[in-house]
């Protein structure tokens, strides 16, 4: 995980997937699947209710330099500024990054 924040109507998060044992990125649906799964049943069985808790849908964007990555950084920690829920990238307790560039391709998910 490079870079997260939770914010009350979605989530971006900018990582780089795992490899499987076969040397391979974990496929992005498989990755959601396992972040979104244990949520979902947590609300779920607490409202007593069955069904979708997530939309189906997500826009991926894979970093492609290094100016990119730290555009989708700035923008992860920002967007609860611009909505007004923090005065700065620190005031917000939803929100994190690391401090280090990736040593490989990231994936930034917005959902």
């Amino acid at each position: 995980m490079h870079a997260f924040v939770i914010m009350p109507t979605h989530v971006h998060l900018l990582f780089t997937p795992l490899e499987s044992d076969k040397g391979e990125p974990y496929p992005l649906a498989e990755i959601m699947n396992g972040i979104k799964g244990a949520p979902s049943h947590s609300v779920n069985k607490l409202l007593n209710r069955r069904g979708h808790l997530w939309e189906p849908e997500s826009f991926d964007r894979i970093p492609r330099s290094e100016a990119d990555f730290e555009y989708r950084v700035l923008y992860i920690v920002q967007n609860p500024i611009a909505a007004g829920l923090a005065k700065g990238p620190d005031d917000y307790r939803w929100s994190w990054r690391e401090f280090t560039q990736p040593t490989t391709p990231a994936v930034h998910n917005s959902k």
